[in-house]
């Protein structure tokens, strides 16, 4: 496992993003991390914005610990920030701490002035893809 202390953390406030070592390098898979309760607020009003994110990733060498991504989300609750620039901020540093093979952020933001936001971000290593599905009948 590797030192949860990784060399160069992603901050947000105090919470500090942490890493341990993928158990199974050699496979390609996917982690999928939903996460309902994500809040920020509105750059223009102040009103807080609400959002379910979904995390997809394919590691490569490290997986994001859990509880500091927990912690690391709820420390944008009293930021304000457009949801573009929040979801790609979050994608970011998650690529910059694990450096996977894939990663996707989807950001559903829930209903504000009758308008529903929702983000897609995306990146992936130079060269990776995926392997082709395979269609069971």
């Amino acid at each position: 496992m590797s030192d949860p202390a990784v060399p160069t953390p992603e901050r947000t406030g105090t919470a500090v993003l942490e890493r341990f070592d993928n158990p199974n390098r050699e496979r390609d898979y996917t982690i999928r991390i939903r996460m309902p309760e994500f809040t920020c607020l509105c750059p223009k009003t102040g009103q807080p914005d609400f959002a379910e994110l979904l995390l997809e990733y394919v590691p490569e060498q490290f997986c994001v610990e859990l509880k500091s991504l927990k912690l690391y989300i709820w420390s944008f609750r009293d930021r304000g920030a457009f949801h573009e620039a929040i979801s790609n901020e979050i994608l970011d540093d998650l690529r910059e701490l694990l450096a996977p093979r894939f990663i996707r952020l989807t950001s559903k933001f829930n209903v504000r002035g009758g308008i529903y936001t929702t983000v897609v971000a995306e990146d992936r290593l130079p060269g990776w893809e995926p392997a082709p599905g395979i269609a069971l009948p």
